[in-house]
């Protein structure tokens, strides 16, 4: 089961601009709760608790409990905006999950073993095509990662989603085999590949019994451009013997 995240907040009665503007000289910041059908709930974060939360990494695919007025809200954040100059959080939406709720979320891909990869070890660079996969889930079964093993892996080689055992109750949204890692060959590679299938065919040539290196001349057979000396007739031969 995945593990439920305590998150202190506040009723926020009021709605509107002018309201927010309000609750961020508080510290704070605005927020909606939604969902499970029942009717929106305004709220307020505060902000450094809500910023910590967010840089610490996986806020979109946590589940949280939050309190307000002597009622528990389990939730799990839908959305958020961040000040583009201090990155100080605006502007925050959870949504409610009722019991047995499905989620779509966003998993990170996480590499391990690449210092087991045979391509890395030739001067390959692991290349993550797909830094996320969006998979449906049950929101208690929410995979912290999807861990791709490059242990074997060669230059020019993929791992793709379907070479991933991924549990039973997940399902992929979307595109169904994607790319998610590969190896890239360093600098120069092809032209070293090259040069040695050429050498190979070459030691391969040499290596069969007879075969003649090119441009050598058959066993036997004269050089080119060598004389021939004519064959004496058979009418002079006896002329001789008459003498």
């Amino acid at each position: 089961m995945a593990r439920v995240n305590e998150l202190k907040a506040m009723a926020r009665p009021e709605a509107g601009k002018g309201a927010a503007r309000a609750v961020r000289r508080e510290g704070r910041v605005p927020g909606v709760i939604y969902g499970d059908n029942q009717p929106p709930l305004g709220i307020s974060v505060d902000q450094n608790e809500l910023r910590q939360r967010i840089l610490s990494g996986r806020f979109l695919t946590s589940i949280f409990e939050i309190e307000i007025d002597g009622a528990k809200h389990r939730v799990i954040p839908r959305d958020f905006q961040l000040d583009s100059v201090r990155d100080r959080p605006l502007h925050v939406d959870f949504m409610r999950l009722g019991k047995g709720a499905s989620v779509r979320v966003r998993v990170p891909i996480r590499v391990r073993n690449a210092d087991l990869a045979p391509g890395v070890k030739r001067g390959g660079t692991v290349n993550i095509v797909a830094h996320a996969v969006e998979l449906q889930c049950p929101a208690e079964a929410i995979p912290e990662a999807i861990e791709v093993d490059l242990t074997g892996l060669e230059i020019n080689y993929s791992k793709h989603l379907s070479d991933i055992e991924l549990p039973a109750s997940v399902r992929v949204v979307g595109r169904a085999d994607p790319t998610l890692v590969t190896i890239v060959p360093p600098s120069g590679y092809a032209e070293e590949l090259k040069a040695a299938q050429e050498a190979a065919a070459a030691a391969a040539a040499a290596a069969v019994p007879g075969a003649a290196a090119p441009g050598a001349a058959a066993p036997g057979a004269a050089a080119p451009g060598a004389a021939t000396a004519p064959a004496a007739s058979g009418g002079a031969a006896a002329e001789k013997e008459k003498k």
